[in-house]
């Protein structure tokens, strides 16, 4: 009867350890809830930490705490962690994304400004650069900021019920783009990146965007002919 409960006890032991492991590279989930999801960042996330020595950790809450930003809420949560981080933050009902590294220095590993970028592709920072800025500075800065990997995909309209596989898709999408870089620039290779299919769901965005933006500058200009043909006509 001992042998068993000694067993049975180190069985409960070892499965509380699993838990706590499972879950550690997705560190706080108020929003998702899906075994699947948290399998595959921790997956990513371990085997990145193994190779690199590096924690990545997605945090998605539902909002953050009153009185507190998404940067101090971050550093509260930072106090936490000995090893390198670097959190990915999403909070659902701020719409906000944050990325936080513990060390100046991890900032070298990837590019936090691409990450978080709203726009996609080069087109594309060109056409809202064309669109939207207002001096030569606002212009160039425009067309060099691209290459978002999570705000393209949060932006785009979910249908009822799909709202959480949107989040899920845009917050992970951004997790294996961050994780992907830092395995370049520690020049390992990372068997569970996600690669092409990332690659293929950008493009799928970037399809619908140029789509878009298309139909939008082919009314412009018809609108700027038909007044000019107006303006023409009355003189």
């Amino acid at each position: 009867m001992k042998f068993f409960n000694r067993g049975l006890f180190a069985l409960l032991i070892t499965l509380s350890l699993d838990s706590t492991l499972f879950a550690e590279y997705l560190y706080k989930d108020d929003v998702i809830f899906n075994p699947k999801f948290t399998q595959e960042v921790d997956t990513l996330g371990q085997e990145l930490y193994e190779k690199t020595g590096i924690a990545l950790r997605l945090v998605m809450v539902t909002k953050i705490p009153t009185g507190l930003t998404i940067v101090e809420f971050e550093k509260n949560l930072m106090k936490k962690f000995k090893e390198p981080t670097i959190l990915l933050t999403f909070s659902e009902l701020d719409s906000k994304v944050d990325i936080l590294a513990s060390d100046r220095s991890l900032y070298e590993y990837f590019n936090k400004e691409q990450v978080l970028s709203p726009v996609a592709s080069p087109l594309q920072a060109f056409l809202m650069a064309i669109f939207y800025s207002n001096s030569s500075d606002s212009f160039f800065k425009t067309i060099h900021n691209y290459g978002g990997t999570i705000i393209p995909l949060l932006a785009e309209k979910a249908k009822k019920g799909e709202l959480l596989g949107k989040y899920a898709g845009s917050m992970f999408n951004g997790y294996a783009d961050i994780a992907e870089q830092i395995a370049q620039s520690k020049k390992v290779v990372l068997k569970n990146a996600v690669g092409n299919a990332n690659k293929i769901v950008i493009t799928v965005v970037k399809v619908i965007f140029y789509g878009i933006l298309f139909m939008a500058l082919v009314m412009y200009i018809k609108r700027k002919l038909f007044y000019k043909k107006e303006r023409n006509e009355s003189k």
